[in-house]
């Protein structure tokens, strides 16, 4: 297999580039931003997706028969500007018009979002759609285009749920830190279920997703994670692996007025533990629908636990000499007319 991954550098792209190479597969990683891992470098190629030229080259270089999309832009932080989220949707169809054009390409993976749809809403088909931020928008757009596309090559779109495990530095950067110093505390006891998924699970069942028979996957969403559990389980497995200690929990009142205090802090530039939008990620019911996943491609091998050993043997060990991107908004790059 030659695979070619575009957002190699990023969190899950990091873990699918390594589970490639364990493989023994050709890998080659298109990112405009230097890898986390730096044993990587070898396989990283500097790109812009909004650069159709230089897409068209990597392909007819590489001769990938494999492709996974990774390359988004994945905060939510902007509301009132599609344009920050470019890369997304428009960046998109332009890989998609380069991947018409190759040779030899096989079978493509094209990587959405659960945030196609709002929390509590549960799609009655592939097509019913209900996002509630910009990303979730640039997301749905992404798929009809693949859609539209007539892709002369078999074709899947996956949605990954709330991703953990190594290199993940939203994790590291906030929750791991916290919980070290024992500041962290949960909101109440009371029964949340979402659907998280260890990214060790993620990137298997994207290989998954890569060798099954063509009629299995082909023109299909697959929601990509761990089956829906109690967010307690979770925290708990986390914190007992991060500090063998349980968590503590408090009033959900308490960690509301928290949050309401880190909102304003942000507005003003200042780190906190908590906001509302994390407050609302802690307190309400997200779950998608992952039986069409299992069902297609088998049962996942890693366990809660020990996903969250392996997360912790990663940020102690690895952890510290992974950078922050800087890129990712494309007004930050602009790409040079092309000759």
């Amino acid at each position: 297999m030659r695979l070619l991954v575009t957002g190699g550098s990023g969190f899950i792209g990091t873990n699918l580039v390594q589970s490639a190479l364990d493989q023994g597969w050709e890998v080659l990683n298109l990112d405009w931003n230097p890898p986390l891992k730096a044993a990587h470098r070898p396989w990283w190629r500097e790109w812009n997706i909004m650069d159709r030229s230089a897409t068209d080259r990597w392909i007819a270089e590489f001769r990938p028969t494999h492709l996974v999309h990774l390359a988004a832009r994945t905060d939510t932080d902007v509301q009132d500007d599609l344009d920050a989220y470019r890369q997304n949707h428009e960046g998109t169809a332009l890989l998609l018009e380069s991947i018409k054009a190759a040779d030899g390409l096989q079978r493509v993976i094209i990587t959405s979002t659960q945030f196609v749809c709002e929390a509590g809403y549960q799609p009655k088909d592939d097509l019913d759609f209900k996002p509630f931020t910009l990303y979730g928008e640039t997301k749905r757009r992404c798929e009809m285009a693949v859609r539209q596309a007539d892709l002369p090559c078999t074709w899947s779109i996956i949605r990954p749920t709330t991703i953990w495990g190594p290199w993940s530095l939203r994790y590291r950067d906030v929750l791991f830190k916290v919980m070290r110093k024992g500041l962290y505390f949960h909101p109440g006891k009371g029964r949340v279920i979402r659907s998280y998924g260890y990214v060790g699970n993620v990137v298997w069942q994207i290989g998954r997703l890569l060798e099954v028979p063509d009629a299995e996957v082909h023109g299909k969403v697959f929601y990509v994670g761990d089956p829906p559990l109690d967010l307690r389980q979770w925290v708990e497995a986390i914190s007992q692996a991060l500090v063998g200690k349980p968590v503590r929990y408090i009033p959900t009142w308490i960690v509301k007025s928290m949050a309401m205090c880190g909102d304003v802090l942000k507005g003003v530039q200042l780190p906190f533990p908590i906001t509302s939008g994390r407050f609302r990620s802690m307190t309400t019911d997200y779950i998608t629908p992952m039986d069409r996943t299992e069902a297609a491609l088998g049962k996942a091998p890693w366990t809660l636990e020990q996903g969250a050993r392996a997360m912790v043997d990663w940020y102690d060990n690895e952890s510290r000499n992974a950078v922050k991107p800087t890129l990712i908004d494309t007004r930050q790059k602009q790409v040079a007319p092309s000759p």
